[in-house]
């Protein structure tokens, strides 16, 4: 069974940073995209930032130049650098990845939990 952990989140003053992790575990034998998707209470989830297997990236206009994506393939993790942030970046963020499991042929989409980052002004 394949699972995603978020670690990170957490409440940090506006300019302040964090950064997220999501680690993926269980039988993987190969993982595509990974995403990093944020949901502000009563508005749909929304994509903030992707990477590729071949870490292509792209990024939500609204984060663009302030946060950055990255995975680390030995790890099955993927990182989101958040700095500069703002008020307005409060959200729960979760992590998305399309991943093929031993023993499947096809990519499935799985999610973590979420975790909370909150910007005080």
């Amino acid at each position: 069974q394949v699972q995603l952990v978020e670690s990170g989140g957490g409440l940090v003053q506006a300019g302040g940073s964090l950064r997220l992790s999501c680690a993926s575990s269980g039988s993987i034998s190969s993982i595509n995209t990974m995403n990093w998707y944020r949901q502000f209470p009563g508005k749909q989830r929304e994509l903030v930032a992707g990477i590729s297997s071949g870490s292509n990236t792209n990024y939500a206009d609204s984060v663009k130049g302030r946060f950055t994506i990255s995975r680390d393939n030995t790890k099955n993790t993927v990182y989101l650098q958040m700095n500069s942030l703002k008020p307005e970046d409060t959200a729960v963020y979760s992590c998305y990845a399309q991943i093929k499991t031993a023993g499947w042929d096809l990519f499935r989409q799985y999610w973590g939990q979420g975790t909370q980052v909150t910007v005080s002004s």
